[in-house]
């Protein structure tokens, strides 16, 4: 992003799409390691990119990791978490399997859950009053006095013209 956290734009929409993201490992277990937290960032940026969007923060533990991402909106949150979780967890098992195998056992390596917190733009209670507050329809008077010009032509300098009798 040419400014930190600004608005992008896809081809019908203007957004900014921020969310945290947590993985755990598989039952929890303190499979990860310092290098593998390095790797692990590098795979997530890529994989980011590939999908235009963008790795904007990233730490972890022994046990699980935290990522901060910005997406455009034509992606799912469950098939970009999809992404993230089978490409690192493929090439974690590619370049890292001495150290996995004894702490984790089975086809998988992050736990099929996840935790996603949408974040960014305005508090909750801001959105709310923005909604509630909308243009409320037009009042029985209004309403009354459209439907009685619906139909009626104008003449050309802007005036009504005379109700035919009927």
């Amino acid at each position: 992003m040419s400014e930190e956290f600004a608005w992008r734009t896809g081809r019908s929409c203007v957004f900014k799409n921020f969310s945290h993201l947590v993985f755990v490992t598989k039952y929890r277990r303190g499979a990860l390691t310092e290098a593998m937290l390095i790797r692990l960032e590098e795979i997530f940026r890529e994989t980011m990119e590939q999908m235009d969007g963008e790795l904007l923060e990233f730490g972890g533990e022994d046990d699980h990791v935290h990522l901060m991402v910005s997406f455009p909106p034509r992606h799912a949150v469950a098939n970009l978490v999809g992404k993230l979780k089978g490409k690192s967890s493929y090439f974690l098992r590619q370049e890292f399997w001495d150290e996995i195998k004894p702490k984790l056992w089975g086809a998988h390596f992050w736990s099929p859950s996840y935790c996603v917190v949408s974040c960014g733009g305005a508090p909750l209670d801001v959105v709310k009053a923005y909604v509630e507050n909308q243009r409320q329809p037009k009042d029985l008077k209004h309403v009354k006095h459209s439907q009685k010009l619906l139909g009626r032509k104008r003449n050309p300098d802007m005036t009504w013209k005379p109700r035919k009798a009927k």
